[in-house]
């Protein structure tokens, strides 16, 4: 059991809002019980919920900020960081299917949320969780695991599911009324699409939300970037989102972009590596339709033309005529190339990423 602190606030909590259907009913059913609540968000490039945002975690954080207004609950938004791209490299209790580290990963997020608890004088934690819903950190044993792990056994609630645990120290103390809780379970959301609509609910996301690194396609990716690097930042894994990825057989890496979009979105996350080393060096289409494209490598060398000839080959509009010219953008000044056609592209398909 988690002692009381003495200079906490019995009806004051820490809410976890991702702005998602089940955090946002957890918060309206405790704050329809008087507790004053203070919403803790966190956001990574990794969450597949892209409403109002560009999938970069923007559309959860947009979305928490809009509950959080409307319910008018202050807001405070951790960005996960280098100590988290730790967490994904080495876990300490395993991954799921793809590359997810979910009992570590909630065991982080607890553990931040208690620290923020302390600093607010909040007495308990309150999660949109429900039993049976996550098959890895939403089993029984599993949130046990991760209560004691965190150090927050005794003092996280979970409105939704909260007739399925013993009565958590919010409860027996009577700062909240348990008979007012539910006990939900299973991945299905029909019942708290119909509690929504009795507690008038109206806008919110796509009942279910993901993870990137639960995504196998992307785990491959996120496996090879660690394989071939010691050194990887955040950003190194934002980039694993954009365009077509290559790793060839001398270890160098390769990111083609795959229309206008992306092209300005991997120019623009390139230009924030250059301080890194190995830089990457970026090449991009003048004059005609065609990808932008990154070169990683362990040092920078004249252009790679031969590498350079069968990527234009492939992916710049079949009409074009050659040569392609194309404009290198780091490092250094911008100038321009002349890159020859070579239709052979096999040496570079067989380097695909996630085919």
């Amino acid at each position: 059991m988690t002692p009381k602190d003495p200079t906490s606030s019995p009806r004051r909590a820490v809410i976890l809002l991702s702005g998602g259907l089940d955090s946002t009913l957890a918060a309206r059913m405790i704050a329809d019980q008087g507790i004053e609540l203070h919403a803790l968000h966190f956001t990574s490039p990794f969450c597949t919920c892209s409403r109002g945002g560009d999938s970069n975690g923007a559309g959860c954080h947009s979305q928490a900020q809009v509950v959080a207004v409307e319910m008018g609950i202050p807001i405070k938004t951790i960005v996960k960081g280098q100590d988290y791209v730790d967490v994904i490299r080495n876990p300490s209790h395993g991954r799921g299917t793809g590359m997810n580290p979910c009992i570590d990963c909630r065991i982080y997020t607890f553990r931040t949320a208690k620290t923020y608890m302390a600093s607010i004088g909040a007495s308990f934690l309150v999660t949109g969780e429900v039993i049976g819903q996550r098959p890895m950190s939403q089993r029984a044993d599993s949130i046990h695991f991760i209560e004691k792990h965190s150090g927050c056994r005794d003092i996280v609630l979970r409105p939704l599911s909260a007739h399925h645990f013993e009565p958590t120290l919010p409860e027996r103390e009577g700062w909240v009324d348990r008979e007012k809780l539910l006990g939900i379970t299973g991945r299905s959301r029909k019942e708290q699409i119909a509690l929504a609509e009795d507690l008038g609910v109206v806008d919110y996301p796509c009942p279910a939300g993901g993870c990137l690194l639960a995504d196998k396609t992307f785990a491959i990716k996120v496996r090879d970037l660690f394989d071939h690097s010691d050194d990887v930042t955040m950003a190194d894994l934002n980039l694993l989102k954009v365009g077509r990825h290559f790793r060839l057989a001398d270890g160098r890496k390769v990111v083609v972009s795959q229309n206008k979009e992306t092209n300005r979105r991997l120019e623009s996350l390139c230009a924030a590596m250059q301080e890194r080393s190995p830089f990457p060096t970026v090449y991009y289409s003048q004059g005609c339709p065609g990808p932008s494209v990154a070169i990683f490598g362990t040092k920078w060398e004249p252009e790679p033309m031969a590498l350079l000839a069968k990527i234009y080959s492939r992916y710049t509009k079949p009409d074009t005529a050659s040569p392609f010219l194309v404009r290198i953008v780091s490092p250094g000044e911008p100038r321009d190339i002349l890159v020859p056609r070579d239709d052979d592209f096999s040496e570079v398909q067989d380097g695909m990423l996630c085919k």
